[in-house]
């Protein structure tokens, strides 16, 4: 039986987030006794892109800063880093890090922010697809890999939790390429699981004290939770993560691929509890986002009809040039290189589209939303 924590955390409150912090690391015995060969911890934050903690985008800083602490007592050097979406530089990391509040973490703590910005191939040999893949060169420089990701919604996969946060060892634009190869969210769970199989973090948290609901991952709305998760197995704290928010968990692309190939059963009743303050699991419902849908029709047609109408009617981006102010981001982040600027603003040949919402979730301006068809609404219901 896997174990998960939840700790009630109401608010940013360092003393508060410090309490739920500590008392949560404490179940993760790696992190006293796995052997120090360089002496270096990673902990690897969700940091999509430039948010101030109020957004809700990426992890708050008061948890990693306890997280931070927590490990130099231990005798950690700990280093911070994260590759956001988009291109993968010093520059931009910084100004990521400042935005973040990661910078203020650093300045108090005294850990090391990374900007290596090189990358490394490495095999992944006990990989389902991807045998062979690019990473940040820090993750293999370091002896413990705490993660920390961000509890929201996620336009392409449903949910974004411990699982989908290590796509961020995947190096700047680099994970466009993966994402055409994946443009599935089944296709895509088996790549993040292949990741999650090589990073093999030794514990991961998820900061669900503010979540983000609807068009997430950065065009939702913040969602107050009050809890931080953590668990050393990020299958089963993904399972207790989706079912929080309304989600059947076996519905998630991510926890369907892990209890595939036996590496968690996505069963709560698999599931022991820990953490002194929560006993049962709460639900607080999240609102959906707009391109998952439930199909009215499963289970009355043929597979293959069904899957006509999924992919000829799939929800596509649609931009507003009022909203917009030029950046790019959009266009360096899509996969399938469908977007070009015109007069200034992206236009997307849509007919090519894979839906993957890469440029909705690099939009710094929340200029781009979803267009869902009539036909689609209609055979298609929230879930």
């Amino acid at each position: 039986m896997e174990e998960v924590i939840l700790k009630k955390c109401n608010s940013y409150d360092y003393k508060e987030v410090e309490t739920a912090v500590f008392s949560g690391m404490e179940h993760c015995s790696a992190l006293k006794t796995k052997e120090k060969k360089t002496g270096k911890a990673l902990i690897k934050v969700n940091l999509l892109k430039k948010n101030e903690p109020e957004d809700a985008v990426t992890t708050h800083p008061a948890v990693v800063e306890a997280a931070v602490r927590y490990l130099q007592k231990l005798g950690w050097n700990v280093i911070i880093g994260d590759s956001p979406g988009g291109p993968f530089y010093k520059k931009r990391l910084e100004e990521i890090y400042k935005a973040s509040g990661m910078a203020k973490v650093a300045e108090a703590t005294g850990c090391e922010l990374n900007y290596d910005i090189n990358s490394v191939e490495v095999k992944n040999e006990k990989a389902e697809k991807l045998k062979s893949m690019k990473i940040i060169r820090v993750v293999t420089e370091v002896d413990l890999i705490v993660s920390i990701a961000k509890f929201k919604t996620h336009c392409m996969m449903s949910y974004t939790g411990g699982v989908k946060n290590l796509f961020g060892v995947i190096p700047g634009l680099t994970k466009a390429e993966y994402h055409f190869k994946m443009h599935t969210a089944e296709n895509f769970a088996d790549h993040l699981v292949d990741i999650c199989e090589y990073v093999r973090p030794d514990f991961t948290m998820i900061d669900a004290i503010e979540g983000m609901e609807g068009n997430g991952p950065s065009s939702g709305t913040s969602r107050h939770v009050g809890l931080l998760l953590a668990a050393e197995n990020p299958y089963a704290l993904d399972t207790v993560g989706t079912y929080i928010m309304g989600m059947d968990p076996l519905t998630v692309p991510t926890v369907q691929s892990a209890k595939r190939r036996g590496l968690f059963s996505g069963e709560l009743a698999d599931i022991k509890i820990a953490g002194d303050d929560v006993k049962t699991i709460p639900i607080v419902p999240f609102k959906r986002p707009d391109s998952i849908k439930k199909s009215l029709i499963s289970g009355l047609v043929p597979r293959k009809v069904e899957e006509f109408f999924i992919k000829s009617l799939r929800p596509k981006p649609i931009f507003h040039h009022e909203k917009c102010i030029s950046c790019g981001d959009c266009l360096r982040g899509c996969p399938a290189k469908i977007i070009e600027m015109k007069n200034g603003k992206p236009v997307a040949n849509l007919e090519k589209c894979i839906s993957c919402f890469c440029c909705q979730e690099l939009c710094p301006e929340k200029a781009i939303d979803i267009k869902v068809h009539w036909l689609h609404k209609l055979l298609f219901g929230n879930t």
